[in-house]
């Protein structure tokens, strides 16, 4: 099978599966709790305090930032969607990290698009805390950019590692020359 069509399974594989968690899960939310409302089952009463499901609506950014700007945010998720359609398959194969956050990033983008394009807003419904309300979707974007940072951390310990290699191995030839040189004298 073409390399290409590979990425493109595993970019719209795992794209598609959070995706579907994140639709199953609103739509679970908007049928069973009414809007403004609460839910968390009597054995997880204790945790009341601390996280709860909600029914509530965003027209901002991920985690309610910059309310009522749903033509921004729609704009500007299509963007980040046909951009990592685009760049997806000239990730190098082996920076899985990249092609896992982009896979994560493009769910995010398109899950919340699709609440934007059809409600003109985005059901969240994740409360913990003081914390802004969220959704699946939010996740998925917040985990694509901690594992986008997490691969950059990793490349750049490998790129240093490599660099310490290449200086000792350009260091080693001298001293084997004069081990063979005095080993020839003995």
């Amino acid at each position: 099978m073409n390399q290409k069509v590979k990425d493109y399974l595993l970019l719209f594989g795992l794209a598609g599966a959070v995706i579907a968690l994140d639709q199953w899960t609103k739509w679970l939310v908007r049928e069973n709790i009414e809007f403004g409302s609460q839910w968390l089952p009597d054995w997880l009463a204790w945790l009341s305090p601390y996280a709860r499901i909600v029914h509530w609506y965003n027209s901002g950014a991920a985690f309610g930032m910059f309310q009522n700007g749903n033509l921004i945010f729609t704009t500007l998720a299509i963007l980040v969607v046909i951009a990592i359609i685009y760049y997806f398959p000239q990730v190098e194969a082996e920076d899985w990290t990249l092609k896992v956050a982009m896979g994560l990033q493009l769910a995010g983008a398109s899950g919340n698009l699709i609440d934007r394009l059809m409600m003109g807003k985005v059901t969240d419904f994740i409360s913990v805390g003081k914390f802004p309300v969220f959704n699946v979707a939010d996740s998925s974007i917040t985990i694509g950019v901690v594992v986008l940072l997490l691969g950059v951390w990793i490349k750049e310990r490998q790129e240093k590692k490599k660099a310490e290699l290449q200086v000792n191995s350009e260091q080693s030839p001298v001293v084997s020359e004069k081990q063979e040189v005095n080993s020839e004298q003995s």
